[in-house]
């Protein structure tokens, strides 16, 4: 038997619990639930599955492409390097046509030249000075005293022989231009010698050149047999002025 103290009557809080929950499940057997949209959630999540498989690839195809850009640029230069062909070298210029060395000497009235020993020259305002190994004594050409047309192309020519060689020189006058270099035809061949001037330009200056020549030149040097044509030539490589003696 239960002690009738331990039993207890239900109290009123008791009895209300009861009846809210037999009311609460008797609305529940009334309530029809409604059906879940199932092919909506499906839509969505193929339509989000795309979209994120195509950013996989996306973001992929766009790390692939930077390695393809380093990599072409020198793709194609190695292409340009095999195929095109080397450039044709451009032609040569033509040298341009060589003045004559300019052998014109500005001097001073009575200043001494010496062309070999033994063998000087110097200018005065009246013409040639000089002395050679036979003619220890000055000598003199005038050109003042009418014997040249200082206004006409001239060459003279005076020689000396010594010791197996020929000294020789000689007045030029007359011609257009700057005098610049002398070239004397022998019969031992072309020598080229050195002209001399007065400064200011005088119209007339002086030749000279030294060469060997053979002891049967004869006792002046032979000069009109040995020295064929006498040339000065202006800055320009035209003829200043010419002589030919034979």
């Amino acid at each position: 038997m239960n002690d009738p103290r331990t039993e207890a009557e239900p109290g009123p809080e008791h009895a209300e619990t009861g009846w809210l929950r037999e009311a609460l499940a008797e609305v529940a057997y009334d309530i029809t639930p409604s059906r879940l949209p199932l092919a909506a959630v499906e839509h969505q999540g193929r339509r989000l599955r795309r979209r994120r498989r195509a950013t996989v690839l996306g973001t992929g195809f766009g790390l692939l492409l930077v390695p393809l850009a380093l990599v072409a640029p020198h793709a194609t230069d190695s292409d340009t390097e095999r195929t095109t062909p080397p450039a044709a070298a451009a032609p040569a210029a033509p040298p341009p046509s060589a003045s004559p060395v300019s052998t014109l000497r500005v001097v001073a009235s009575g200043e001494r030249v010496t062309a070999a020993p033994g063998f000087r020259l110097w200018l005065t305002v009246e013409g040639k000075h000089w002395t050679a190994p036979t003619s220890p004594e000055p000598q003199f050409r005038s050109v003042v005293d009418g014997n040249i047309d200082r206004n006409t192309p001239g060459v003279s020519l005076q020689s000396e022989m010594a010791d197996g060689r020929v000294y020789l020189s000689g007045l030029y006058y007359g011609g257009k231009g700057v005098a610049s270099d002398v070239e004397i035809e022998t019969a031992a061949g072309t020598v080229h010698g050195k002209l001399i001037e007065l400064a200011g330009h005088p119209g007339w200056g002086v030749w000279y050149a030294t060469t060997e020549v053979g002891s049967d030149a004869g006792p002046d040097g032979g000069s009109w047999d040995f020295v064929s044509q006498v040339t000065v030539h202006d800055t320009e490589g035209g003829i200043y002025a010419r002589l030919k003696p034979q």
